[in-house]
């Protein structure tokens, strides 16, 4: 019984180690992008008119 126990709760803890590694790259991917297009609003703000 403790061994059932044991091995789901590792089937668990791996899945959410891999989930939050998931998370973690589309994070950095999401900022890399955002300081790319911040850099390019920067660059073009002189050719920006509201």
């Amino acid at each position: 019984m403790e061994e059932k126990i044991y091995k789901s709760l590792g089937r668990s803890g791996g899945a959410n180690i891999a989930i939050g590694v998931i998370i973690l790259i589309c994070g950095l991917v999401c900022g890399i992008i955002n300081i790319v297009n911040g850099a390019k609003l920067i660059k073009d703000r002189s050719n920006i008119t509201f």
